[in-house]
């Protein structure tokens, strides 16, 4: 099976550390997932420039469609044992909707200005 390629900020501390928690499950069960970190890899494979990949969590399936959001989260879900029902929750007609509100208007912007606020302050870097 082709993996689902998943593009993340790793200075963004706690977008790390969700990303850690799947890497562990990931590695735990093999998994056909492979996280890459948005600072480390080339953009212009994923039709990204810095900003907007900063912007959000985005993933690459097997078939080259590159999803973001919600729709990214849902496809690390669909691998992942006991977190399939998540994937299967936010494609649900009413419950969806509400989720991807929520991330993209509440969630995602609140992450990415807190990092933009590091970044001013210097804070910004890489996990250990």
């Amino acid at each position: 099976m082709d993996a689902v390629r998943i593009l993340y900020n790793a200075r963004c501390p706690i977008c790390r550390a969700e990303i850690e928690h799947y890497q562990a499950r990931a590695r735990a069960y093999d998994l056909p997932l492979v996280f890459e970190d948005l600072h480390q890899v080339d953009l212009g494979k994923w039709r990204l420039g810095p900003d907007a990949a900063k912007r959000r969590l985005h993933a690459m399936t097997p078939a080259g469609e590159r999803l973001s959001g919600i729709a990214a989260f849902a496809a690390i879900w669909d691998h992942i044992p006991r977190l399939r029902w998540l994937a299967r929750a936010v494609r649900a007609p009413v419950i969806g909707p509400l989720v991807r509100l929520g991330y993209d208007h509440v969630a995602a912007p609140i992450l990415y200005r807190l990092h933009l606020r590091r970044e001013r302050l210097g804070k910004s870097r890489a996990a250990p």
